[in-house]
């Protein structure tokens, strides 16, 4: 069975994953977040009904995932397999027959992507897997996901922009949890995850039709953990027990103006999703003009410009050879693309 996580990024997936790694019969191994980086690319292939253009992207999807920051553990992907679990020539079909072929290997029945970033493809994933694929919409504060993204390597960095992202992604989900069957869509905040962990991970294994082992709580000693650490700052956590205490944050690490910018922009999700505004009232929406606008773009700019300046360089490495595949493949259907028209 095919299990996604969806939402927004900095919300507790890395712990959440890691929970569900713990089940016998569930992997969930760090994503190489292959549509969210192939699915762009995929026009460029050209026609995948030929066996030549459908293998090179078999084999990119492939390498992508023998580049992720944190190794897929004794997984070995030979492609042809890759392309014979394929139901059909896409990017959805190799993305889902890579996970197919590392959970055969790890020789469990169902798997878990927690990239976020899947959201903005369920269309694609309804197409291809129908009633088989099953949701977990996990959930937080934006306040406390904005306070998060300041120190993150990845992401946006002012109110202004993070609000934006984030209001956006839950709209999508609170959109689509309207459509697809409840027992096929499950609501997980970060706050009862953390706050209340062994009842949030029992209605998980219940939605999921797995049975709860206390193990689940015991994830920060795996070995999984431990890798996803050591190959970056931003999963430092997850080597450290649930941490409770870690909602609100916003209120002692952000500005009264900057949560008032980001009320304006997202304070109806934040109604949506129950969360108290702090700055602002139930209703209230606030525009900017472009010169605040313009001052906002340039303040993300240098705080992102501050945060590269002080990441670790054996981090940045490890990141950096999947966004040199990436462009590999498009100087590559670049320079196709300009013979073809030549």
């Amino acid at each position: 069975m095919p299990i996604f996580m969806i939402g927004t990024q900095r919300s507790g997936s890395n712990l959440l994953r890691l929970m569900l790694n713990q089940l016998p019969d569930i992997a969930a191994p760090h994503p190489p977040h292959i549509l969210q980086r192939m699915m762009p690319l995929e026009k460029g292939y050209g026609d995948l009904s030929k066996s030549l253009n459908f293998m090179q992207l078999v084999d990119d999807a492939c390498k992508l995932v023998e580049l992720n920051p944190v190794p897929w553990e004794g997984v070995r992907l030979a492609r042809q397999d890759v392309a014979a679990r394929c139901r059909n020539h896409s990017v959805v079909a190799v993305f889902g027959a890579v996970y197919d072929a590392m959970a055969a290997q790890n020789k469990v029945g169902n798997w878990c992507c927690k990239s976020l970033a899947n959201i903005n493809y369920l269309k694609e994933l309804e197409e291809y897997y129908g009633d088989a694929a099953k949701y977990i919409y996990l959930y937080r504060d934006g306040r406390d996901v904005a306070v998060s993204f300041r120190k993150a390597v990845v992401g946006e960095k002012h109110p202004y922009h993070i609000a934006k992202e984030w209001s956006g992604t839950q709209r999508i989900a609170l959109s689509n949890r309207k459509h697809i069957d409840p027992a096929r869509f499950y609501n997980l905040s970060y706050e009862d995850l953390t706050h209340y962990p062994e009842k949030a991970m029992r209605g998980l294994c219940q939605f999921l039709g797995a049975k709860y082992t206390e193990s689940m709580l015991d994830f920060h000693e795996s070995d999984e953990a431990k890798r996803a650490a050591s190959s970056s700052e931003l999963w430092g956590n997850v080597v450290k027990p649930v941490m409770a205490d870690n909602s609100n944050k916003f209120l002692r690490e952000m500005s009264d103006e900057d949560i008032r910018i980001f009320e304006l922009v997202a304070g109806d999700v934040l109604d949506a999703l129950g969360y108290k505004r702090f700055q602002t009232e139930i209703g209230e929406k606030g525009k900017f003009t472009a010169k605040e606008i313009k001052q906002f773009d340039a303040e993300n700019q240098r705080l992102k410009q501050e945060v590269l300046s002080k990441v670790d360089p054996e981090d940045m490495k490890r990141r950096d050879q999947q966004a040199a595949l990436i462009k590999e493949i498009k100087d590559r259907q670049q320079a196709s693309n300009a013979g073809v028209s030549a």
